[in-house]
This record gives C-alpha cells, sequence and structure tokens, in this order.
C-alpha cells in the first residue's frame, strides 16, 4: 500500500476483529475495534476513519436490522465514509438491502484474506474516485492522449470525451467496471483502454463471450478443467479466470449468462476462489473484472433474469458509450478512418467521399452505430469502380440486402476475389440481422460455429 489507510471494524464477536485486524494490519491498514453500534458511532464523531467494516448483526436478533440501523446512521452523519458489510453467504439478500442503503460492498463468512485485500482495495479506491471529481467541460482529446493511450477509440465528440475522462479516472483501480450501451458502439474498446491505461497492462487481457457458450460447457470454460473430469477431458485445460490472473478478465455481452451460471460467476467475484472442473482444491486469482452488455439488466432483474447481488458485484462503476446519432460530430473522422481502412484492405486505390456523401453519412440515424457504419464504409468501397463515393454509393451500399448485391461488381473489371465477396456477404448479413449471430447463421445458410470460424478467417470482429 502507497499509504496505510484507518479502518474501523465493528463486530460482536471477538475472534472475527481478531482476524479482520490481522488480515487489515498484512495488507498495510491501520485496524480500530468496537463491539456495539454504540461504541462505533462514539468512535466516528471521536476520529476521521478512511473505511468501516460492520457486521449486520448483534445481540438482540439475526434480523440484521441493528445492521441496517448503524449503515444508515452511518451515511447519515459520515455520507463520504465507505462502509464495507460482513455477512453469511445464506444471508446474501441482506447484503444486498445493504448496497442499496448506501454500502460499498459486503463480505461473506468465512473469508480468507485475499478477499478481504481485494474487497478493502476496491473500496478504497472507489472512494478516491468519489473525492477526486470528473474533469468538467474544456477537456480535449489532445489533454487525453497526452498521458493515456487511447489510440483504437477515435473520436472527439463531447460525449466521447465525458466516457475517455471516466475512464481515465478508474483504469488504474481494480473497481469493477460495468460498460452499457447500444450493440456496436465500441464497449469492448473501451474494455481494452481500461486495460492498457491500468497497472496490469503487463498481464493478460483476456475477452470471453458469454454469449457463446452454452450453460453445459460454462464451468469447464471459465474455471477450467483436469484431465479425466468427464470423457473427453483427454487434457487437462486452464480456464479463463486463470488465464487472466494478474491481469483483466473481459466478460462481454454479461446479459446473456444462462440464470444456473449466474450464482457461480458471483462465488468466484466474491471469493476469487474456485475449483476445476473435476478437482477438489481451490485456486485463487487475482484478476480485475470488466463486464460489458448491451441489455437492460434492471428490467432483467425486475423480471427474475438477472441475479440483483451479481450486478452489484459487476457495476460499482458503470461507463455508458453514447450511440452513434448522439455523436454526430465524429462521423466525418469514423467514415475516413474506415475508408482508408476498407482500401487497403481490399487493394483499392484511395477514395475520397463527397461532401454530399458525407453530409448523408452524418444525417443517418445509425442504428448499429460504429460498427453499421464501418460495415457501409466497407461495402461502398468493395463495390466501387470510380475514385469518389457519392450519396447513390452510399445509398446502394446501406440498402444492399443478404444474399445479392444491389449492384453486383464485375469479377473480371475489379478484380473482386471471392475471399473478398464472401468477406462482403457476412458483413451484410451482419448488418441487417442486427449482429444477431443466431439469425446471421440461418441466413447465410451456416452454423453457428462455421459462422466463427469465417469470421476470423476475414478478420471481423464477432457482435457484442
Amino acid at each position: 500500500m502507497a499509504h496505510s489507510k484507518e479502518i474501523l471494524v465493528v463486530d460482536d464477536d471477538p475472534e472475527v476483529t481478531a482476524s479482520l485486524a490481522l488480515a487489515l494490519t498484512q495488507s498495510g491498514h491501520v485496524p480500530h475495534t468496537v463491539a456495539s453500534p454504540d461504541e462505533a458511532l462514539k468512535a466516528l464523531a471521536a476520529h476521521q476513519y478512511d473505511l468501516v467494516i460492520q457486521d449486520m448483526n448483534y445481540s438482540r436478533s439475526m434480523t440484521g436490522q441493528e445492521g441496517l440501523e448503524l449503515l444508515q446512521r452511518i451515511k447519515g452523519h459520515w455520507p463520504h465514509v465507505p462502509v464495507v458489510l460482513i455477512t453469511a453467504w445464506g444471508t446474501v439478500e441482506l447484503a444486498v438491502k445493504g448496497i442499496r442503503a448506501g454500502a460499498v460492498d459486503f463480505i461473506t463468512k468465512p473469508w480468507t484474506p485475499q478477499q478481504i485485500r481485494h474487497v478493502v482495495g476496491t473500496a478504497l479506491g472507489m472512494a478516491d474516485l468519489r473525492r477526486t471529481a470528473a474533469p468538467r467541460g474544456g477537456i480535449t482529446r489532445a489533454v487525453l492522449d497526452q498521458e493515456h493511450d487511447f489510440g483504437s477509440i477515435i473520436g472527439d465528440d463531447p460525449a466521447l470525451l465525458r466516457v475517455l475522462a471516466v475512464v481515465a479516472k478508474v483504469a488504474r483501480t481494480d473497481v469493477p467496471v460495468l460498460i452499457t450501451g447500444e450493440s456496436g458502439t465500441g464497449k469492448e474498446l473501451v474494455a481494452e483502454a481500461l486495460w492498457l491505461n491500468s497497472e496490469r497492462r503487463n498481464k493478460p487481457f483476456v475477452k470471453v463471450n458469454l454469449g457463446g457458450i452454452p450453460p453445459t460447457l460454462f464451468e469447464s470454460e471459465i474455471f477450467g478443467h483436469v484431465r479425466g473430469a468427464f470423457t473427453d477431458a483427454k487434457h487437462g485445460r486452464l480456464g479463463r479466470f486463470e488465464a487472466a490472473n494478474g491481469g483483466t478478465l473481459f466478460l462481454d455481452e454479461i446479459g446473456d449468462i444462462d440464470p444456473s451460471c449466474q450464482v457461480k460467476l458471483l462465488r468466484v467475484l466474491q471469493d476469487r476462489t474456485f475449483e476445476r472442473v473435476g478437482s477438489s482444491v481451490s485456486t485463487s486469482v487475482d484478476v480485475r473484472v470488466v463486464s460489458a452488455t448491451n441489455r437492460d439488466l434492471g428490467a432483467m432483474i425486475a423480471a427474475g433474469g438477472f441475479r440483483e447481488d451479481l450486478l452489484f458485484r459487476l457495476n460499482l462503476i458503470t461507463v455508458h458509450m453514447p450511440p452513434l446519432r448522439e455523436r454526430k460530430c465524429d462521423v466525418p473522422i469514423l467514415s475516413s478512418r474506415f475508408l482508408l481502412q476498407a482500401s487497403m484492405l481490399y487493394r483499392k486505390k484511395e477514395l475520397r467521399v463527397t461532401p454530399d456523401g458525407m453530409e448523408w453519412l452524418a444525417h443517418q440515424k445509425w442504428p448499429g452505430n460504429v460498427r453499421q457504419l464501418k460495415h457501409v464504409i466497407e461495402r461502398a468501397v468493395l463495390l466501387s469502380s470510380g475514385d469518389e463515393l457519392d450519396v447513390s454509393d452510399l445509398v446502394a451500399a446501406g440498402q444492399a440486402e443478404v444474399g445479392i448485391p444491389a449492384s453486383p461488381p464485375s469479377l473480371a473489371g475489379d478484380g473482386v476475389t471471392l475471399q473478398e465477396m464472401e468477406r462482403a456477404m457476412i458483413l451484410r448479413a451482419l448488418d441487417e440481422c442486427g449482429g444477431n449471430l443466431s439469425k446471421v447463421a440461418s441466413a447465410l445458410g451456416l452454423s453457428r460455429g462455421a459462422l466463427y470460424r469465417r469470421l476470423e478467417k476475414h478478420g471481423i470482429q464477432a457482435p457484442e
């Protein structure tokens, strides 16, 4: 720890306070322990603490009411002091009530020293972020780029700069980040930026598309398995958490995780330990978790499709990527970049978009966001025969249907290979189907697995 913090521990069990005090001391902090809510309030009134760790149950009952009352009094008098709750795994719903009431996190009994370090570090990191207000007004892309690596994120629209300013602040912490936004807005690029600008940038960045993992394979993919764990397990396999140890794990499409798998994910996020399939040995990991979704997790919780306690574990900080229609200033720069990339990819002479064409691009709604704009530019380049892309070229590229191109190119005249045509067809299908891979595979007459292989073959990023 660069600076030790003073932490108040509130629990009526002397063994618990002694154990927590030891773990905190080993982490470089200064613990102070008290045994009751009244003692806690007196201590807070007399001294400034950086963090409070409090039990949810005391002498009167096991309902957690005393713990909630103490939390409410702390937040009422000392709103800037972060509070971490102590509860049993079987009463996590009680901790969720506490989170709603203002606690930043919770620890379940029994805990490990590693879990204490992680939860305390996250809580203190959150407090530091809240003490230093996000940049307001006047921030420019040049200023951000001076100290941060945002090279893969194109644009300087104010809506995007606000996102990058938040990313710049949270990147160096280990705080879990949830990236929200419509499909095609660039959530994966933000996840990569969080990794590249963190202290973990020299460690692995592991991406997991949770929407592509069936429930039956979830544990093997995420936690790994040992040889002989099941019929086809001829060799042991490293899971994604273990592969990301020391680095960052990006859980894409978190809203698509099957309900039966959510509690398994919650346990490893809570305990930072897991067991490989077929093994009884616990493995500990040090991983920063970033997740992303284009779904409304709040609505899913209300409908019973997503665990509220899992959401609290994932979104201590939420970064929302604005849709392209709210980043109008970025359309010209994005279009120019995609035009150059597509010209090089298809071995075409360098093209330009006419002023009328650029105006047309800027006034589209782009429901598929940045990804859709990129696909339209690519199709327009692929089908072009002149030196410029005018409105008519862009309209034709935007309206091309899956199957037969609106204006099929001449293979002899334009030098378009079968591989390039296949790539163009896949891009059209992605656009037409809104990035839904099941629909894309069906439209192209492919299995989902075959579609993934072609996406990799052509260097096409799978939709978020």
